[in-house]
């Protein structure tokens, strides 16, 4: 059985018809609703809160959104879907927009953001916009824009389905590449209901003077959980994020003096003058 992705780009699969019939399902009303009580479940917002909800379709995962208490914004590239959601009379404000070309918001707009079954269609080039790119361009600039939108802090769970490992690497990589810290939960591993959930992090919140809600505080104690943050490597013993050294820095200099030293060079002795700045002459 074909991908939907695999036949026609996603303004031009979800025609009249096809909305329709996605949106009336009873068995993808059941699954949607599901996975959307599983992203709100990651995503542990304390409070209601705003929501960016991307590939929103019909508005499906908008109507949990409302029924939990959070005010939402949608996005879709599917203007029939769209259409289906406003006959619904859906609670969320709609935007048509394809998510490969950025996320049209101001930054730090948005406490959260959720993707049902969207994003695996950022790996097809294919699109009838005028500035359709490749896969690596048009996920760089959905994960560049989803970054600069959400508040410090904010957080994002993406349920995805991907071909094969390869695309679920490239998902990873580009969202790690645009800042995030991110972590891949898999749920229902090795069955035919397999479902892969991207969880997102911008940061961490400050909360009292304390860093809170990493990426590995977010996916804690869970199972089947993949985290991959570039963050990490960079962890002191104990566990802050060391500062880069900056080359020129009285570090930077002595560090480079023990690499020749243990080379057999000669090497002028440690002061407290070393890497000292000198003031500007006149």
């Amino acid at each position: 059985m074909s991908r939907p992705e695999d036949t026609l780009p996603p303004d031009l699969f979800y025609n009249d018809s096809e909305s329709r019939k996605y949106t009336t399902s009873s068995r993808i009303r059941n699954i949607q609703s599901s996975m959307t009580h599983r992203a709100l479940e990651l995503l542990k917002l304390q409070r209601p809160s705003l929501i960016l909800d991307i590939g929103c379709g019909s508005g499906l995962s908008g109507e949990i959104l409302t029924s939990e208490g959070h005010t939402w914004i949608g996005m879709d590239i599917s203007a029939s879907m769209l259409a289906v959601a406003l006959d619904s009379e859906t609670q969320g404000d709609l935007l048509l927009a394809d998510m490969g070309q950025g996320i049209p918001f101001r930054p730090g707009t948005f406490d959260a953001a959720i993707s049902i079954s969207a994003i695996q269609w950022l790996c097809n080039a294919e699109s009838t916009s005028p500035h359709s790119s490749s896969p690596q361009v048009r996920m760089a600039r959905f994960f560049d824009g989803l970054y600069a939108s959400l508040r410090r802090g904010g957080k994002a769970v993406c349920q995805f389905y991907p071909k094969n490992d390869a695309q679920k690497t490239m998902i990873c990589a580009a969202a790690i590449k645009a800042g995030f810290g991110a972590g891949i939960l898999e749920d229902d591993p090795d069955t035919k209901n397999r479902k892969l959930y991207l969880v997102l992090t911008v940061g961490s919140e400050i909360v009292g003077g304390e860093g809170k809600a990493d990426i590995t505080e977010v996916v804690k104690g869970l199972d089947n959980v993949e985290v991959h943050d570039s963050r990490l490597k960079n962890l002191d013993g104990r566990g802050r994020i060391e500062k880069k050294e900056v080359k020129g820095s009285k570090s930077w200099i002595l560090r480079k003096k023990q690499q020749m030293r243990m080379k057999g060079k000669e090497v002028g002795h440690d002061s407290r003058y070393t890497g000292r700045k000198r003031r500007v002459q006149f």
